[in-house]
């Protein structure tokens, strides 16, 4: 029982390494013309800029990480991050050839959240979007492909640990169920409202603990169904990350 709770604490302290399969901080900019001319975004002449702080006497472009990128097509842009600066700004580049640099604004304390980018003639207004709410899109690719690969990799754990515990293999149900309802609870969810991943885990690591311990009484102590959450959830942040890495080229 102390190596699991060792173990536990440690995957608290590593989490913003980890967790890379769960929801990650992003930003959504909704773009509102104030111009008569409305030339579309150009998407390779855009760029989100970091700052530390609210003069941005540092500025450092957002980059490309894994998932982490400014995302824009030709009307709208969104952003994900492992781990955004304190403030941001965003230079537009437009299809007639014109690019447009926005005021500093702060990062929101939140895991999602949405701003309306103002576009004048003279550059961007960004203020943060208070009417609409964080937003959460059932079709989006890298949800899809979070579920596939904590289903895959916290499956053959638990089956791991059922085989060593002498558990019968029935269990899997129960696991497959509980990751299926976690993990569209926490991107179609709680990620619009919770500030940090940190809560995403734990919340799955206790739901899938209560959950398959209450399908499986008879042959799960409560301790026992813990120690298989915790391994499961290990198991899917750590490797997950080479996998989603590998991947993300292919998700958006």
């Amino acid at each position: 029982m102390k190596k699991f709770i060792l173990s536990f604490l440690l995957a608290c302290i590593m989490l913003p390494v980890w967790a890379d399969v769960s929801p990650k901080p992003e930003m959504q900019f909704t773009f509102i013309y104030n111009t008569a001319d409305k030339s579309p975004i150009a998407p390779d002449a855009s760029e989100q800029i970091q700052c530390e702080d609210n003069q941005c006497m540092d500025p450092k472009p957002l980059g490309t990480y894994g998932l982490q990128k400014l995302y824009c097509s030709a009307e709208k842009c969104f952003s994900i991050s492992y781990g955004y600066a304190h403030y941001q700004k965003l230079i537009i580049g437009f299809e007639d050839g014109t690019k447009k640099e926005s005021n500093i604004f702060k990062t929101p304390a939140a895991l999602r959240s949405s701003f309306n980018v103002y576009v004048n003639n003279d550059g961007l207004e960004v203020k943060l979007s208070q009417a609409q709410k964080p937003y959460s899109n059932i079709t989006r690719k890298d949800a899809w492909a979070s579920l596939l690969i904590i289903l895959v990799l916290e499956l053959a754990a638990a089956w791991a640990y059922i085989s060593y515990m002498h558990k019968p293999l029935r269990i899997l149900y129960a696991v497959a169920a509980a990751n299926i309802l976690s993990t569209f609870s926490t991107w179609f969810f709680l990620a619009g409202y919770l500030r940090e991943t940190v809560f995403l885990w734990i919340f799955c690591l206790l739901f899938e603990s209560v959950f398959i311990w209450l399908l499986n009484r008879k042959y799960l102590t409560l301790t026992n169904s813990f120690n298989l959450s915790l391994a499961m959830n290990v198991t899917s942040y750590s490797l997950g990350m080479v996998i989603s890495f590998w991947i993300a080229p292919w998700l958006f």
